[in-house]
């Protein structure tokens, strides 16, 4: 699809994201002092469908659309600096959304991109809190354990009650990437955290479990022996883990606001989302 811009006397190309367009991609999330490395584009790519907008052969606006079942998350949305006020974050947003028609679609806004997901439907959610630090020494607890192949089963079974989401594709990325920690009650899962390399460091998460003392203890197993390390867990304020992180030494520095559109996916049962695989990931 040309997009002829008059302004630049330039064509503007809206293409299928493919592993090509990676180190454009990082070049743009860089310039927005986003983390991602390639690893981190790659891995949501092969997750995703996604979309470019190219000028010339050089990437200057991406958009993903990574479809967990019923639930859509749209994500890793950037228009490069010299390309805004032109429309361009509407038109990847419609690309990438018509690849997939999912119950309802959700993302991680920044204020900045709050106007244009307003206009498109988007409501807010709830407030997504980012937590980070050079990790120091701490106890890991009893009871948490690393998870096995034959425990993705039920990993995944507690992630779609928790989300509403269908995430296996995920967690078996997160397996291969990294590690999943679980928590046990009477022989059942109780809960689970992954946590993975990302950015300058690692991130924990997402966390599953059924109330905010597990995911403590889920967390506090992940962090045990990272001293040394970066380390981030993006959480949100209503998970009441904010004050803990922050007692742990991982300070809050920004976030970002959760969003839906469509019909609301609903948590079920007695699990519950208390750390985001990634803001892109939910």
């Amino acid at each position: 699809q040309d997009l002829c811009d008059r302004r630049m006397s330039a064509v503007l190309t809206i293409a299928p994201f493919t592993p090509d367009h990676i180190p454009g991609a990082v070049g743009l999330s860089r310039a927005e002092a986003w983390p991602h490395r390639p690893e981190d584009w790659a891995l949501i790519l092969g997750l995703s469908q996604g979309v470019v907008v190219l000028e010339g052969g050089r990437v200057v606006g991406t958009a993903m659309a990574t479809v967990f079942g019923p639930v859509g998350m749209m994500n890793m949305i950037i228009v490069g600096e010299t390309m805004r006020g032109r429309g361009l974050g509407r038109r990847l947003m419609d690309a990438a959304m018509a690849t997939a028609a999912p119950q309802e679609w959700r993302l991680v806004a920044t204020e900045s991109g709050l106007p244009l997901y307003r206009k498109l439907g988007f409501t807010e959610q709830d407030r997504v809190v980012q937590h980070q630090a050079i990790m120091t020494a701490t106890v890991a607890p009893k009871g948490v354990e690393w998870a096995g192949p034959d425990d993705l089963g039920a990993i995944i079974a507690a992630d779609t009650a928790a989300t509403g989401a269908d995430r296996a594709g995920l967690i078996a990325a997160l397996s291969q990437a990294g590690r999943i920690a679980l928590l046990r009650r009477g022989g059942a899962v109780a809960g689970y955290a992954a946590l993975r390399p990302f950015g300058r460091g690692e991130v924990a998460g997402p966390v599953i479990a059924g109330d905010a003392d597990q995911a403590r203890a889920l967390l506090s197993f992940l962090l045990a022996d990272r001293a040394g390390l970066f380390n981030r867990v993006d959480t949100t304020e209503d998970s009441g883990l904010a004050p803990w992180l922050t007692d742990l030494g991982l300070a809050h520095v920004g976030g970002g606001i959760g969003m839906s559109r469509g019909t609301r996916t609903p948590q079920v049962g007695n699990f519950y989302r208390f750390a985001l695989a990634a803001q892109a990931l939910g």
